[in-house]
Parts: structure tokens; sequence; C-alpha cells
């Protein structure tokens, strides 16, 4: 047996054995070759949780993991009537401190940290360009104009008469420059919204012929309102020399995303959902997903109100970009008692020790609120968020929330693994301390 052989048969028997254990998981009695249910189920069964529904599991899962933590701190500490426990459980009961508010803390006082900021996460499209989508719209309109043709044969009169290979000549001979002169690209958008008007009357002439439009695809049939509104809205943009528009299409399928004037440095522009995610005392939370572009200040309030309502109060201090220090939500951070970060308003004080404190609360902020850009480092590079795959808005949503879902709970089964480890090495010192103790002068103490 060759080596190519020994590899492809262990990865077939590895895969075997993989199947044969989900099936042990999915309640099966014996092995079986056939698939329990088809692929598309997982779809099925994924549309019957709404965003709304994720997010709420999101918090029932963060809340069981807290009471899990609670319960195996006291636990800890009820296993072992040592003085020395105290030391080690008052260690991990400062950590915990951090994460859920004390029982005894007082009514109408400030507590926590809430860190917000926003990002998009990109769809998995190509990068629109006018004259790509109009290339892609006049071959979309080819198409329908040909299922219209094929249902009589009368209706072949209306057919356009221009030549589709010199049209796809006009746009290959622009597309495959690499920079190519503003003008010649202007041609090239007026050649090509030229054959896709042409090709929308050649529609609406069979139509009135009595081609009949329920006989396409459901597919083809949105591609094809999609062509329209792309014809109206790019013949805006040249007749009135402008480079923006409203609810502007960057896609014919996804005809819901919407550019995200961004200004990183590594993408400018991205197309996708834009989501607003707030950092509850060490735990993610998805707050509002749109695939429209708005403002990021506008959720400050909404967030805070949204946490007092988890905790009983508002937050000690927010931790947020400069965008999302407006008057308004310094208003309304004055007005409840909490502190935001940011630069102070009006002049410096005198005192240079006041100024000292300021800018080092100043950084400590800074530094806090790099917590809410790790979240996002984390979930585009490992939970999928910076390549969304879904082509349906509802498809897409319940990717994202259900990411944020996972990443609370692997956080706390983070916090688990780090408190048995604690719990483990107090044991293990004290089983150290105890031998040594035990044993007799002059004797090598025994390793554990």
């Amino acid at each position: 047996m060759t080596r190519e052989c020994h590899v492809r048969f262990c990865e077939r028997l590895r895969g075997k054995f993989l199947w044969a254990t989900r099936q042990f998981f999915l309640g099966f009695a014996g092995y079986t070759a056939k698939a329990p249910f088809d692929a598309s189920m997982m779809v099925h069964f994924r549309k019957r949780f709404s965003d709304e529904d994720l997010r709420r599991i999101n918090e029932l899962v963060v809340q069981r993991g807290k009471e899990i933590l609670l319960e195996a701190l006291a636990q800890a500490a009820d296993d072992d009537d040592h003085d020395d426990r105290d030391s080690s459980g008052g260690g991990a009961q400062l950590e915990l401190d951090a994460l859920i508010k004390p029982a005894d803390w007082p009514e109408g006082k400030n507590w926590g940290t809430l860190t917000i900021d926003a990002s998009c996460t990109p769809a998995d499209i190509t990068y629109p360009r006018d004259l790509k989508l109009l290339n892609e719209a006049r071959t979309t309109t080819e198409r329908v104009i040909d299922n219209l043709c094929s249902q009589s044969s009368g209706f072949r009169r209306h057919r356009p008469r221009y030549d589709r290979g010199l049209a796809r000549a006009h746009f290959l001979r622009v597309a495959k420059q690499k920079r190519p002169r503003r003008r010649k690209v202007k041609a090239s958008i007026k050649h090509q919204l030229g054959y896709v008007r042409q090709n929308l009357k050649a529609i609406d002439a069979l139509i009135d012929c009595g081609a009949r439009l329920s006989e396409l695809k459901r597919h083809w049939w949105l591609k094809l309102l999609a062509c329209s509104e792309l014809e109206r809205q790019q013949s805006l943009l040249l007749d009135s020399r402008t480079n923006s528009i409203p609810d502007r299409l960057v896609n014919l399928v996804q005809t819901h995303i919407r550019p995200m004037v961004r200004g990183k440095a590594r993408a400018a522009v991205e197309f996708g959902a834009k989501i607003s995610v707030s950092v509850q005392n060490g735990f993610p939370f998805l707050h509002r997903i749109s695939w429209n572009p708005y403002n990021d200040g506008e959720d400050l309030i909404a967030q805070a109100e949204k946490y007092k309502l988890d905790t009983g109060s508002y937050p000690e201090r927010i931790c947020a970009d400069r965008i999302y220090i407006t008057a308004k939500n310094r208003h309304f951070c004055t007005r409840n008692g909490i502190r935001l970060s940011g630069k102070r308003l009006g002049r410096p004080p005198k005192d240079p020790d006041v100024t000292t404190t300021h800018k080092q609360q100043l950084r400590s902020d800074q530094a806090r609120r790099n917590e809410v850009e790790g979240v996002f480092g984390s979930g585009k590079r490992k939970y999928s968020l910076d390549l969304i795959k879904a082509r349906l808005p509802a498809g897409a949503e319940s990717s994202i929330s259900m990411a944020f879902v996972v990443m609370c709970a692997e956080k706390v089964l983070r916090l688990l693994r780090l408190f048995f480890v604690v719990l483990f090495g107090w044991i293990y010192s004290f089983l150290m301390a105890w031998s040594a103790i035990r044993a007799p002068e002059g004797i090598c103490k025994p390793a554990f």
C-alpha cells in the first residue's frame, strides 16, 4: 500500500468514526450510512430563532454561567475548613466581583463598567463597481429576454438588435485595465447603461404582447427588479454628476446591503451589516444590527438603559470612542452619575495634580476600551464575522447573533477552567505545606 492510499484510508476511517460518534449522541440504535436529515433542515431550524430570541438566549447563557461560578465557589469554600482557604477564596471572590454584582450592593448606586463600540460585518460580495454592476444587469436582462422569447416564436421580433459580443467587449476593454481614466470609465458606463435601457424596454414590449413574468423563477424576477432600480440610480448619478445617492445598490442578489463609510485604514468603505456591541463586565452582547448606516452615538443611552434593566443600576463608567461623546450623551451621563470616558470640557484645571489624575483616568479608560476591540478581533478571526456568507437578511442576522452566543458560552467556560486551575493550585500548595510539616528532619520531602 502506497503512502497516498494509506493516508486516504486513514481519512476515510476517521470520517466513519466521527459519523458513528455523532449518530451515537443523536440516539441511534446502530450505525447507518444514510444521512439522518437533509442539510437544508438546518436552515429551517435556524429560521425558528429570530434575532431577539438569540439575544435572549445569550443573556440566559451569561446569567446561568455566573450562577455556576457562584455555586462552584461556594462548594469549594465548604469543602475545606482550613484557615488558609480564606486567602485563596478571597482572591477568587475578588476576581468574581468584577463580573457579578454583589448581593449587598447599595440600591441606587452605580456599579460596573460598560464598554461600547460599533463595527461592520462584511458580506460575501465582490467590491461593487458601477461598470461591473451594469454589466451584470445587462447579462441578467438578456437572460430574462431569452426566457420570455422562448414562450412564443412571435416574441423574437422584440429582441434587441445590438451585438452581445460587442457589448461584452466594451466592458472588458475598460475592466481589464489597471487604472483606466475617468473619461473612459464614464464612456463605458454610458454604453452599458444604454444596453440595459434597451433590454428593459424590450421586456416591457414583451409583457405588452402577452409574455408572462410568472413563468420566471423567483431568483430572476427579483434580479429583474434590482436591474430596474439600478438603471434608475445610475441614470440619476450620470445626469446629476454626483457620487452619492440614498439606498444605493451594491449587489443585484443581496439588495439589502448598503455601503458603510467607516474610514478605516484597511477599507474606507465596507459592505455588510453594521453592529453595535456592548461589553458588560467582560461579557459581549449584541445590541443592534442595521443594514443602513447610522451614527454610533445614538446607541449610548439605549445601551445604558438596557444595562440598568439587566443589573438594576446604571454603570459606574462608560468607555466609548470619541463619536459617542456628544452633548446629549454628556448630559445623560452627568444626570445619572455615570463617568463617560473622554476629555473634559472647558479649560484645564490650574492644579497640576488634578490634571495628572485626569490624564491617568483617561489612559485607564482608553485601555479598558480595548476590551471591545478584542471582541471584534476575536469575532472576525475565530467566529467568521469577517465574512458573512448567508445571503438572506434573516440568515445573516442569525449568523451574527449566534456568534455572540458562542463567544459568551466560551467566556463562561474559560472562567470555569481558570477557577478550577486556581483551586487545584491551592490544593497542591496545601498538600506540599502539609507534607513539609509531617516529614521528619533529614528526610527528603515527597513531591506531588
